[in-house]
């Protein structure tokens, strides 16, 4: 049905794109929300990469949560300024292109659809994690203790939950969102009485956080490298809030929800993972334990030691439940990342890609395409862990620079006082108003620092040879350089909306 006809036309911010509606518009306040908190996932974040943290740089490292908070908090208010003009799918693609150029936004928009791929492969591998904890029979692969026990066992894990999400994302939105909206709520309640009770066994104070206990002694750069190191468990936690406004087109009001869902999921996943953390290091037993700061032990260990009876598998049972919505968030994401290009015309089989199913209402060749891809690259993780490790870290580094690819752009517009539109002030959607330039060049300089300070090569954490130590640079270029091949031989001269996708009252060129 045309939107005109539901009297939406001006609240879509599909009309400054010449699209035409062809996604279910079904998602509801707390859908939006929940889909920017399973992206991030306060439980699968903060328990898979607590021991890297925590390893690197001992409890001091949680200074990293709040500075990396306000860097990011910058960045989600550019977002919830564009998400309040442009709700439509793919964002950051969509974003980068009407703020700088087309070939800003098709970059931007290759950066974040490889590396969400990547981090669905990443983010399914953390079940290795918890299930074979809570039964010894989910190692299917021997016992565990063989070379590559561990390594195959989270693989064929991570294939199911692959297939999983690429089923519930073909059968449509409407039964995504409502997983999804489940999961959120039960991470969401796990999340607040893991840190309550936490916080109810604490065995020492917040002193604790205040000493750097000999970690980076005798390294170059003594305890502000090792923080620095630190630092990236908390980088590569909190990020993905964008999604919330990726889904705009499938959103109800989306120019005032998905702002809102936006700032309403970083907040809760800064207050709520911020809290765990901190209980957690004060509660755990022994911080000279090994084990804490091992992938072996962590966070999942010190909830373990520290919840009485059952109480710890059934939270060990909810963060199953945590790394399932954020699995299937971030295959949803990417799969209206890969919709968004595809109907520009902007990746290959762009046709194909962009086809919605008429009962559905879904990009159903997308989801398939995506659970492949992250299958194929999951089989790389059985015989060269620390290739995969690394190719992970890279993706995180991937989507930092798409969100640059945003914010730059959009303070350029700022500074030539073209930035923000007048019809947000007017239509009582959210903008930043004074604050706008301030915050824009923080989301910037913040962008560009922890682009360089993730890609730093370091062996400590992207291992040997060099191509790996420098992998942020070789790996990330090939990546850019095989799309830009591509963009440069034929995508520039083919892109353009899809006639099947362009709106009836629009040039079929969507060059904005």
């Amino acid at each position: 049905m045309a939107v005109k006809e539901h009297g939406l036309a001006d609240d879509n911010g599909m009309e400054d794109f010449g699209y035409k509606e062809s996604l279910d518009r079904s998602i509801g306040k707390f859908a939006s929300f929940a889909a920017g908190v399973s992206y991030i996932s306060i439980l699968t974040g903060t328990f898979q990469l607590f021991y890297f943290g925590f390893g690197s740089a001992g409890p001091a490292y949680l200074w990293s949560w709040p500075l990396v908070f306000v860097g990011q908090m910058a960045v989600a208010l550019c977002f919830m300024e564009l998400a309040a003009k442009y709700p439509v799918a793919g964002s950051v693609y969509n974003w980068s292109k009407s703020l700088g150029s087309r070939i800003v936004g098709w970059s931007s928009g290759w950066l974040m659809l490889t590396a969400s791929i990547v981090t669905l492969s990443a983010v399914v591998l953390a079940l290795q994690l918890n299930l074979p904890r809570l039964w010894s029979g989910f190692q299917l692969i021997g016992d565990g203790s063989g070379e590559f026990d561990y390594a195959t066992n989270a693989v064929v894990l991570g294939t199911i939950m692959i297939v999983f999400t690429t089923t519930v994302n073909a059968l449509g939105v409407r039964l995504m969102a409502m997983i999804n909206s489940t999961g959120v709520f039960i991470e969401l309640i796990a999340a607040v009485l893991i840190a309550i009770i936490l916080a109810a066994n604490w065995t020492r104070g917040p002193q604790v956080f205040f000493s750097t206990h000999g970690y980076g002694a005798g390294e170059s750069g003594g305890y502000l490298g090792a923080f620095l190191v630190a630092s990236l468990a908390s980088g590569y936690v909190m990020y993905g809030f964008d999604t919330a406004s990726s889904l705009g087109e499938e959103t109800v009001e989306p120019r005032r929800t998905a702002p809102k869902a936006i700032l309403r999921a970083i907040l809760a996943s800064f207050v709520i993972g911020g809290a765990i953390l901190v209980f957690a290091v004060m509660a755990a037993p022994d911080l000279d334990d090994p084990k804490v700061g091992s992938s072996s032990g962590g966070l999942q260990y010190i909830v373990e030691q520290v919840m009485w009876g059952p109480l710890g598998t059934i939270f060990l049972c909810c963060i199953v439940v945590a790394v399932t919505v954020c699995s299937l968030a971030v295959h949803t994401a990417a799969i209206r990342l890969t919709f968004a290009m595809a109907r520009d015309n902007a990746l290959p089989f762009g046709e194909k890609l962009a086809r919605v199913h008429p009962k559905t209402q879904t990009p159903v060749v997308p989801a398939v395409v995506i659970g492949v891809l992250a299958v194929l690259i999951l089989v790389v993780n059985i015989g060269q862990p620390k290739i995969f490790t690394v190719l992970t870290s890279i993706a995180i580094i991937m989507i930092y620079l798409a969100y640059l690819m945003v914010t730059g752009p959009m303070l350029k517009k700022r500074l030539k006082g073209q930035w923000p539109p007048k019809d947000l002030k007017a239509g009582g959607y959210f903008s930043m108003g004074r604050w706008g330039l301030l915050v824009n060049i923080v989301a910037v300089v913040w962008g560009i620092g922890m682009a360089l300070n993730l890609a730093w090569p370091r062996e400590a954490v992207y291992g040997t040879p060099w191509y790996n130590t420098w992998g942020a640079f070789v790996y990330i270029g090939a990546i850019l350089g095989a799309g830009l091949l591509w963009y440069g031989l034929r995508g520039r001269k083919s892109i353009g909306t899809l006639a099947s996708h362009a709106a009836a009252s629009k040039e079929a060129e969507s060059d904005v």
